[in-house]
């Protein structure tokens, strides 16, 4: 087995025992054993608990930010792509912390573990916002006087939606495709342009 698909295995372990019992119930120890790799192999790869909890993240901020390009990279409107990255973003958030069960608690009681890894990808969605911006408005299609600015403050507000979203705190058991309307709307008027018929 190579080098990245040991590496790789060992995280999957790892996230699912994290998953199973939680990051504190769970040992390098237990780690080793499940994946059937020795604790010298583990170690080879992870100083403790904690690298291989932020290996973990990583690996789920990576899901994330591949299906964040499959949308940037979809022939449709500006206006449509970002729609679809806000809702991508926020339906892949949720995903990810019900698919980790356990460790759903652990990602909000260490936020500031979770916001170390994240600022790689936080940085890349805001440049990929950007792009989408910069497309929108020479294209036509949004008003926007800086475009750094806006992609910045979109970032952030999707950021701020995720905890009440993954709860179910915004509308109410609506659809996606019952809310998109609205949302879209909102979105729209906040760069400069009306819904296209």
């Amino acid at each position: 087995m190579s080098i990245s698909k040991t590496r790789q295995l060992l995280v999957d372990v790892a996230r699912q025992l994290f998953a199973k019992n939680g990051l504190e119930n769970t040992t390098m120890n237990d780690i080793a054993q499940a994946s059937g790799k020795g604790r010298r192999t583990l170690y080879t790869y992870f100083k403790s608990k904690e690298d291989i909890y932020y290996a973990v993240i990583e690996t789920e901020l990576e899901r994330l930010s591949d299906k964040l390009d499959e949308v940037a990279t979809r022939k449709i409107s500006p206006q449509e792509k970002v729609i679809e990255l806000i809702y991508t973003h926020l339906s892949m958030i949720r995903e990810t912390v019900v698919r980790n069960g356990n460790l759903r608690a652990e990602f909000f009681r260490n936020i500031w573990m979770v916001e170390k890894v994240r600022r790689h990808f936080d940085d890349a969605e805001v440049e990929l916002f950007r792009k989408v911006f910069a497309e929108g408005k020479e294209d036509g299609e949004f008003d926007i006087d800086n475009v750094d600015l806006v992609a910045d403050i979109t970032h952030y507000c999707i950021k701020g939606l995720e905890v009440p979203y993954i709860y179910g705190r915004i509308a109410h058991g609506m659809t996606e495709e019952a809310t998109k309307p609205q949302v879209a709307k909102f979105v729209y008027g906040a760069l400069g342009k009306k819904i296209k018929q």
